[in-house]
Protein backbone atom coordinates (compact mmCIF):
# COMPACT_ATOMS: atom_id res chain seq x y z
CA UNK A 1 0.00 0.00 0.00
CA UNK A 2 3.10 1.99 1.00
CA UNK A 3 4.28 1.37 -2.37
CA UNK A 4 1.75 2.24 -4.63
CA UNK A 5 1.18 5.64 -2.93
CA UNK A 6 4.98 6.81 -3.34
CA UNK A 7 4.58 5.71 -6.89
CA UNK A 8 1.66 7.69 -7.56
CA UNK A 9 2.78 10.89 -5.74
CA UNK A 10 6.00 10.23 -8.32
CA UNK A 11 3.93 9.87 -10.87
CA UNK A 12 2.65 13.74 -10.01
CA UNK A 13 5.41 14.87 -9.58
CA UNK A 14 6.51 14.54 -13.00
CA UNK A 15 3.60 15.25 -14.55
CA UNK A 16 4.07 18.51 -13.13
CA UNK A 17 7.52 19.18 -13.90
CA UNK A 18 7.09 18.08 -17.38
CA UNK A 19 3.73 20.08 -17.85
CA UNK A 20 5.04 23.44 -16.41
CA UNK A 21 7.06 24.36 -19.30
CA UNK A 22 3.82 23.97 -21.34
CA UNK A 23 2.06 26.27 -19.00
CA UNK A 24 5.00 28.81 -19.07
CA UNK A 25 4.84 28.79 -22.83
CA UNK A 26 0.84 29.29 -22.55
CA UNK A 27 1.22 31.91 -20.01
CA UNK A 28 3.75 33.85 -21.45
CA UNK A 29 2.16 37.29 -24.69
CA UNK A 30 3.57 36.27 -27.68
CA UNK A 31 6.76 38.74 -29.05
CA UNK A 32 5.96 41.49 -30.95
CA UNK A 33 6.61 41.31 -34.33
CA UNK A 34 9.67 43.11 -35.70
CA UNK A 35 9.04 46.94 -36.96
CA UNK A 36 10.88 47.67 -40.21
CA UNK A 37 11.71 51.66 -40.10
CA UNK A 38 11.31 53.15 -43.56
CA UNK A 39 13.85 56.36 -44.38
CA UNK A 40 12.48 59.68 -43.48
CA UNK A 41 12.41 61.37 -46.42
CA UNK A 42 14.96 64.65 -47.04
CA UNK A 43 13.25 68.07 -46.86
CA UNK A 44 12.51 69.67 -50.57
CA UNK A 45 15.02 72.16 -51.15
CA UNK A 46 14.24 76.07 -50.70
CA UNK A 47 12.73 77.92 -54.15
CA UNK A 48 15.44 79.95 -55.17
CA UNK A 49 14.61 83.41 -55.36
CA UNK A 50 16.56 85.54 -57.92
CA UNK A 51 17.49 89.15 -55.64
CA UNK A 52 16.71 91.88 -58.30
CA UNK A 53 18.08 94.97 -56.39
CA UNK A 54 21.75 92.53 -56.28
CA UNK A 55 21.25 92.03 -60.07
CA UNK A 56 20.53 95.47 -60.97
CA UNK A 57 23.18 96.87 -59.04
CA UNK A 58 26.08 94.47 -60.87
CA UNK A 59 24.16 94.25 -64.56
CA UNK A 60 24.24 97.87 -65.19
CA UNK A 61 24.34 100.81 -65.26
CA UNK A 62 21.00 100.32 -64.30
CA UNK A 63 21.68 102.72 -60.94
CA UNK A 64 18.88 105.75 -61.76
CA UNK A 65 16.23 103.01 -61.93
CA UNK A 66 17.22 100.70 -59.15
CA UNK A 67 17.51 104.48 -57.26
CA UNK A 68 13.73 105.10 -58.22
CA UNK A 69 12.56 101.41 -57.13
CA UNK A 70 13.70 101.81 -54.04
CA UNK A 71 12.98 105.51 -53.03
CA UNK A 72 9.44 104.09 -54.13
CA UNK A 73 9.50 100.80 -52.72
CA UNK A 74 8.65 99.26 -56.13
CA UNK A 75 11.67 97.03 -55.83
CA UNK A 76 9.45 95.18 -53.32
CA UNK A 77 6.34 94.75 -55.15
CA UNK A 78 8.40 93.45 -58.21
CA UNK A 79 10.42 91.18 -55.68
CA UNK A 80 7.28 89.41 -54.49
CA UNK A 81 5.93 88.94 -58.18
CA UNK A 82 9.57 87.45 -58.80
CA UNK A 83 9.19 84.89 -55.94
CA UNK A 84 5.69 84.27 -57.89
CA UNK A 85 7.08 81.24 -59.42
CA UNK A 86 4.01 80.27 -60.99
CA UNK A 87 3.51 83.38 -62.87
CA UNK A 88 6.86 85.57 -62.66
CA UNK A 89 7.72 88.91 -63.45
CA UNK A 90 9.18 90.49 -66.91
CA UNK A 91 10.82 93.84 -66.24
CA UNK A 92 12.14 96.67 -68.81
CA UNK A 93 14.85 98.34 -67.66
CA UNK A 94 16.29 102.04 -69.03
CA UNK A 95 19.82 102.34 -68.90
CA UNK A 96 21.43 105.46 -67.01
CA UNK A 97 22.21 106.86 -70.17
CA UNK A 98 18.45 107.10 -70.91
CA UNK A 99 17.67 108.85 -67.73
CA UNK A 100 20.45 111.33 -68.68
CA UNK A 101 18.58 112.38 -72.37
CA UNK A 102 15.96 113.75 -70.34
CA UNK A 103 15.87 117.11 -68.51
CA UNK A 104 15.79 117.07 -64.73
CA UNK A 105 12.46 118.06 -64.27
CA UNK A 106 10.64 115.13 -66.18
CA UNK A 107 10.34 113.49 -62.84
CA UNK A 108 10.86 115.90 -60.43
CA UNK A 109 7.33 117.59 -61.65
CA UNK A 110 5.91 114.23 -61.09
CA UNK A 111 4.20 112.93 -57.57
CA UNK A 112 5.17 110.46 -55.95
CA UNK A 113 1.91 107.76 -56.96
CA UNK A 114 2.42 109.20 -60.71
CA UNK A 115 5.92 108.16 -60.12
CA UNK A 116 5.56 105.22 -58.60
CA UNK A 117 2.73 104.56 -61.70
CA UNK A 118 5.71 105.26 -64.49
CA UNK A 119 8.18 102.09 -62.46
CA UNK A 120 5.24 99.72 -62.24
CA UNK A 121 4.56 100.60 -66.13
CA UNK A 122 7.87 99.38 -67.35
CA UNK A 123 6.86 95.48 -66.04
CA UNK A 124 4.52 92.99 -66.85
CA UNK A 125 3.30 90.55 -64.14
CA UNK A 126 3.91 87.49 -66.15
CA UNK A 127 7.42 85.97 -67.21
CA UNK A 128 8.04 86.35 -70.91
CA UNK A 129 11.00 85.04 -73.01
CA UNK A 130 12.22 87.09 -76.31
CA UNK A 131 10.40 83.96 -78.40
CA UNK A 132 7.34 84.74 -76.57
CA UNK A 133 7.22 88.07 -77.82
CA UNK A 134 6.50 87.41 -81.51
CA UNK A 135 3.03 86.00 -80.22
CA UNK A 136 2.61 88.68 -77.54
CA UNK A 137 2.94 90.95 -80.26
CA UNK A 138 -0.15 89.85 -81.62
CA UNK A 139 -2.07 90.63 -78.59
CA UNK A 140 -1.42 94.48 -78.81
CA UNK A 141 -1.89 96.27 -76.04
CA UNK A 142 -0.72 94.01 -72.89
CA UNK A 143 -1.25 95.66 -69.99
CA UNK A 144 1.45 96.31 -67.40
CA UNK A 145 2.29 96.17 -63.60
CA UNK A 146 0.57 99.30 -63.71
CA UNK A 147 -2.51 98.02 -64.94
CA UNK A 148 -4.89 99.66 -67.60
CA UNK A 149 -5.14 101.92 -69.11
CA UNK A 150 -1.32 101.92 -68.92
CA UNK A 151 -0.51 99.59 -71.62
CA UNK A 152 2.45 98.71 -74.29
CA UNK A 153 2.91 97.67 -77.85
CA UNK A 154 4.86 95.16 -78.69
CA UNK A 155 6.39 94.88 -82.18
CA UNK A 156 8.77 92.33 -83.75
CA UNK A 157 10.49 93.50 -86.90
CA UNK A 158 13.07 91.09 -88.46
CA UNK A 159 14.01 89.49 -84.52
CA UNK A 160 14.32 92.95 -82.98
CA UNK A 161 11.50 93.50 -80.38
CA UNK A 162 10.24 97.00 -79.80
CA UNK A 163 8.78 98.04 -76.87
CA UNK A 164 6.23 101.28 -77.71
CA UNK A 165 4.61 103.69 -75.66
CA UNK A 166 3.21 107.03 -76.17
CA UNK A 167 6.30 109.18 -76.42
CA UNK A 168 8.67 106.61 -77.07
CA UNK A 169 9.31 103.41 -79.18
CA UNK A 170 12.92 101.84 -77.25
CA UNK A 171 14.19 98.38 -79.23
CA UNK A 172 15.15 95.69 -76.75
CA UNK A 173 19.09 96.66 -76.62
CA UNK A 174 19.75 93.13 -74.61
CA UNK A 175 18.80 90.20 -72.19
CA UNK A 176 20.47 91.12 -68.71
CA UNK A 177 18.39 87.97 -67.28
CA UNK A 178 15.57 85.73 -68.56
CA UNK A 179 15.59 82.61 -66.72
CA UNK A 180 11.78 81.64 -65.41
CA UNK A 181 10.51 83.11 -63.14
CA UNK A 182 12.34 86.90 -63.74
CA UNK A 183 13.24 88.11 -66.85
CA UNK A 184 14.84 91.36 -67.24
CA UNK A 185 15.38 93.48 -70.64
CA UNK A 186 17.56 96.75 -70.96
CA UNK A 187 16.29 100.03 -72.92
CA UNK A 188 17.71 102.74 -74.33
CA UNK A 189 14.87 105.12 -73.68
CA UNK A 190 12.67 105.66 -71.04
CA UNK A 191 9.09 104.44 -71.34
CA UNK A 192 6.72 107.67 -71.50
CA UNK A 193 3.03 107.19 -70.96
CA UNK A 194 0.93 109.58 -72.26
CA UNK A 195 -1.15 109.11 -68.95
CA UNK A 196 1.11 110.99 -67.40
CA UNK A 197 2.95 113.17 -69.77
CA UNK A 198 0.30 115.30 -72.28
CA UNK A 199 3.37 116.08 -74.34
CA UNK A 200 6.78 114.42 -75.50
CA UNK A 201 9.04 115.57 -72.82
CA UNK A 202 12.38 117.95 -73.65
CA UNK A 203 15.65 116.41 -73.71
CA UNK A 204 18.51 117.68 -71.62
CA UNK A 205 20.13 119.95 -73.66
CA UNK A 206 23.61 118.25 -75.68
CA UNK A 207 27.36 118.82 -73.64
CA UNK A 208 29.38 121.46 -74.80
CA UNK A 209 32.25 119.75 -77.08
CA UNK A 210 35.62 119.07 -75.26
CA UNK A 211 38.18 121.49 -76.53
CA UNK A 212 41.13 119.95 -78.55
CA UNK A 213 43.87 119.71 -76.64
CA UNK A 214 47.45 121.30 -77.46
CA UNK A 215 45.44 122.80 -80.26
CA UNK A 216 46.68 126.62 -79.16
CA UNK A 217 50.36 125.73 -78.16
CA UNK A 218 50.85 124.55 -81.74
CA UNK A 219 52.07 127.05 -84.06
CA UNK A 220 49.67 127.84 -86.93
CA UNK A 221 50.88 127.16 -90.57
CA UNK A 222 48.75 129.95 -91.62
CA UNK A 223 50.50 132.11 -89.14
CA UNK A 224 54.13 130.82 -89.89
CA UNK A 225 53.62 132.42 -93.33
CA UNK A 226 51.73 135.39 -92.27
CA UNK A 227 54.93 136.08 -90.24
CA UNK A 228 56.66 135.64 -92.82
CA UNK A 229 55.19 137.64 -95.21
CA UNK A 230 55.32 140.37 -92.68
CA UNK A 231 59.09 140.02 -92.12
CA UNK A 232 59.71 139.66 -95.65
CA UNK A 233 57.21 143.01 -96.14
CA UNK A 234 59.42 144.73 -93.27
CA UNK A 235 63.05 143.83 -94.95
CA UNK A 236 61.89 144.85 -97.95
CA UNK A 237 60.82 148.62 -96.87
CA UNK A 238 63.82 148.96 -94.64
CA UNK A 239 66.11 148.30 -98.06
CA UNK A 240 63.74 150.93 -99.63
CA UNK A 241 64.45 153.10 -96.67
CA UNK A 242 68.30 152.67 -97.07
CA UNK A 243 68.20 152.92 -100.94
CA UNK A 244 66.65 156.31 -100.74
CA UNK A 245 69.11 158.20 -98.15
CA UNK A 246 71.50 156.82 -100.49
CA UNK A 247 70.27 158.18 -103.34
CA UNK A 248 69.73 161.74 -101.53
CA UNK A 249 73.11 161.75 -100.41
CA UNK A 250 74.69 161.35 -104.09
CA UNK A 251 72.02 164.14 -105.32
CA UNK A 252 73.09 166.57 -102.54
CA UNK A 253 76.97 166.03 -103.45
CA UNK A 254 76.47 166.40 -107.57
CA UNK A 255 74.20 169.77 -106.63
CA UNK A 256 77.27 170.72 -104.10
CA UNK A 257 80.10 170.29 -107.27
CA UNK A 258 77.73 172.26 -109.75
CA UNK A 259 77.68 175.39 -107.20
CA UNK A 260 81.43 174.85 -107.33
CA UNK A 261 81.67 174.86 -111.37
CA UNK A 262 79.85 177.77 -111.65
CA UNK A 263 81.46 179.70 -108.77
CA UNK A 264 85.13 179.13 -110.58
CA UNK A 265 83.40 179.98 -113.83
CA UNK A 266 82.58 183.60 -112.58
Amino acid sequence: MMGSKAAIFAMAVLAILFSAPALAQKSSPPAPAPVSLSPTPAPAPAPHYVDLAELLSVAGPFYTFLNYLEKTNVIETFQAQANNTKVGITIFVPKDSAFAALKKSTFSNLTSDQLKTLLLYHAFPKFYSLAEFKNLSSLNPVSTFAGPPYNLNLTDDMGSIYVQSMWSRPKIASSVYATKPVAIYALNKVLLPVQLFSKDPPLAPAPAPAPESGASDAPSPAAGKSGGLAGGKGDSTSAAHNTGGAVGVASSLLLAAAGCLMILQW
